[in-house]
């Protein structure tokens, strides 16, 4: 059961270790793009590929799609970013039980944005756990875990495609070891939430820190991106860096542009900290780089982004 890119490698996981995928559940298709055409979802299309059968029901409480999921007969379920909080007979139909694939180091960060709110935070480590599903969210027994270090200028789409293959790793040792694993309970206490993103969160807020924002610039990709206003259009920044403690120029107010020729565009932050951006996506346009941008706009030293 799984939805997006993240979930591929674990199902190709599966096939390659020789397990008999009974089928494979994902969500319904879904409008994108121009025209609004139906787009299958990555799971969908891979197990298209190979053969394998697809489920997409709508709705996963009704009681013959719950008989649907039963009637497979299976030992374990496995379950990564499907995209659904399963009801109990769902849990308890694989004889096994279901078996989850989640992107950090539980306790921490449950929920359903771990990749994205650990780079967002400053973490200097994250993870991949699996463990077996229970009906409060991310709370059921650790099996097995796997550390690794986030990269200084690491994006979450970036860190997501590692963990992705981190994980498949761990499933594939999860159950070639099932039998002899013995699960660990969490600890409420000890945990950390990483709810849905918004696209409120995205956006800057020029009183933070330069090293907060840089951070968000990271995390907050794909969606829903960190940005900004520029004469009352929207301004996605894609990428940006701190600027250390040698920049020589004028400190400014929190959003004020403080450096404006060719490749370089400086922004200063709270904290007495400024942020030089260096690749920008206008509203309606393609990504572009700093150079670029400035040479399509009349932004000048003084100017201001956002709402502060």
């Amino acid at each position: 059961m799984g939805t997006p890119e993240s979930a591929v490698p674990s199902l190709q996981r599966l096939l390659l270790d020789g397990h008999d995928v009974a089928a494979v559940w994902t969500q319904p298709d879904k409008p994108a793009g121009r025209g609004d055409k139906l787009r299958s979802s990555p799971v969908k299309a891979f197990a298209m590929e190979h053969g394998l059968q697809v489920e997409q029901p709508r709705k996963i409480k009704l009681d013959e799609t719950k008989e649907l999921f039963a009637s497979y007969n299976t030992d374990v379920g496995v379950v990564v970013a499907y995209g659904r909080i399963l009801p109990t007979e769902y849990l308890t139909a694989p004889r096994r039980g279901c078996i989850n694939v989640h992107f950090s180091l539980l306790p921490l960060y449950r929920g359903a944005a771990p990749a994205n709110w650990a780079i967002v935070n400053g973490d200097e480590k994250t993870g991949v756990t699996t463990m077996f599903i229970e009906e409060k969210l991310d709370s059921g027994p650790i099996l097995l875990q796997q550390e690794t270090t986030i990269g200084e200028t690491e994006t979450a789409p970036e860190l997501m495609q590692r963990l992705a293959h981190t994980g498949a790793d761990l499933l594939s040792e999860t159950l070639a070891q099932i039998h002899k694993l013995t699960p660990r309970p969490q600890h409420d206490h000890e945990a950390t939430f990483a709810p849905v993103l918004s696209k409120a969160d995205g956006a800057i807020n020029w009183l933070n820190p330069a090293s907060t924002i840089e951070r968000c610039v990271r995390g907050f990709q794909p969606w829903p991106t960190a940005y900004t206003h520029h004469v009352g259009r929207r301004l996605i920044v894609w990428k940006a860096a701190i600027v250390d403690s040698a920049f020589s120029g004028e400190a400014g107010q929190p959003g004020e542009v403080v450096e404006a020729d060719g490749d370089n565009l400086v922004v200063w932050c709270g904290d007495q900290s400024a942020l030089r951006l260096l690749e920008l996506q206008p509203e309606a346009k393609r990504r572009m780089s700093v150079r670029d941008f400035l040479n399509g706009t009349r932004l000048k030293v003084g100017d201001r982004f956002g709402e502060v």
